[in-house]
């Protein structure tokens, strides 16, 4: 590149050198910003480098200084700070539906939001490998169709997958079409990140009901062009009460209950739903008090009350708390005969 073109372009090289370079911990003096110009074939003078730094401070860029021996410049405050950087480092290492290459790419990308210095700590803390990853690197462009779709009020169709076992000669667990390959035709109304996966909530027009899907199960996405159905139900729908009340994203029908619940685990309570949730006092036991809210009754429910132990008991309706005594003694009955 000519050299003129390049001194044109030296505000921004400095901006470059200020944003990468430097942070609180880390400051540069002029002499540096001009020694770091020139390693980019530009010429800079130390009046011209004041000039700059007057005007990208009027720009809007946060340019400190600290006063020892020497002026050092540095940039204070960034859109992100590096705590925030952290969280979402710490949210894309977590999250299973990001896979582990795009996690890479994302977390390079998030860096580049820093100074290198700040970039260094953060790389530190990278630890993706061995963890439980999708393996679909389609997932990125489900949700940009999908998102596509819900902006332009069309409907989609696509093939649903689930994980089966092949014990054959592969002998491992592979994705496989559910319902014989029949092709899914959703109105999609929002997607939902629950339970560390990234799901889809829509009215499925073969059922007439609202159903959600993995993102990362669904295949070869389509628009229709055919308006979205089904605004009427989902106008009733809060995503946040739904991912609440639904286990573990497993479907089953809604049903108000009753729940009798050792004091101690008012934490575990708010946790679960929130702390609007409607309480009363046990009038049969003062350690005790009533929770009543909306559940999915599905067997992730029944996993949930059975990790609280004798701390809740399902009280009501009786329909479920029978099917939940049925599911124990089902599982018990697994361990009647335990041999050593």
């Amino acid at each position: 590149m000519a050299k003129n073109s390049m001194q044109k372009q030296k505000l921004l090289y400095v901006m470059k050198i200020l944003l990468t370079k430097t942070d609180e911990n880390h400051g540069l003096t002029v002499s540096e910003i001009i020694d770091l110009l020139n390693s980019y074939g530009i010429a800079g003078e130390r009046k011209s480098i004041y000039d700059d730094l007057r005007v990208l401070e009027s720009f809007g860029l946060d340019i400190c200084t600290e006063k020892s021996k020497t002026v050092r410049y540095y940039i204070g405050s960034r859109d992100f700070q590096i705590s925030e950087l952290k969280l979402l480092v710490d949210a894309i290492q977590s999250s299973k539906f990001i896979t582990e290459k795009k996690s890479i790419e994302l977390i390079r990308k998030l860096e580049g939001l820093a100074s290198e210095n700040e970039a260094e700590l953060l790389q530190k803390q990278v630890i993706i490998s061995n963890r439980v990853k999708t393996a679909n690197e389609t997932i990125y462009y489900n949700v940009d169709r999908l998102h596509d779709a819900i902006g332009r009020n069309f409907s989609v169709v696509f093939y649903y997958n689930k994980w089966v076992l092949d014990l054959g000669s592969s002998k491992k667990i592979k994705l496989e079409r559910r319902h014989g390959g029949r092709l899914y035709r959703v109105s999609p109304f929002a997607l939902m990140w629950d339970d560390e996966n990234y799901y889809l909530i829509g009215f499925d027009e073969l059922s007439e009901q609202l159903r959600h899907y993995r993102v990362d199960k669904m295949e070869k996405i389509e628009l229709t062009g055919e308006k979205r159905k089904g605004e009427k139900l989902f106008e009733k729908l809060n995503p946040a009460e739904y991912a609440k009340s639904t286990f573990s994203m497993y479907a089953g029908e809604k049903t108000a209950v009753s729940l009798s619940i050792d004091k101690s685990l008012i934490g575990v309570i708010a946790d679960r739903f929130g702390q609007k949730v409607f309480i009363h006092a046990d009038s049969e036991n003062e350690n005790r008090f009533i929770l009543k809210v909306d559940v999915n009754i599905s067997n992730q429910f029944f996993g949930w009350l059975f990790a609280l132990g004798d701390g809740v008991k399902l009280l009501s309706p009786a329909g479920a708390a029978e099917a939940y005594r049925a599911h124990c003694e089902k599982v018990l009955m697994m361990y009647r005969e335990v041999k050593g």
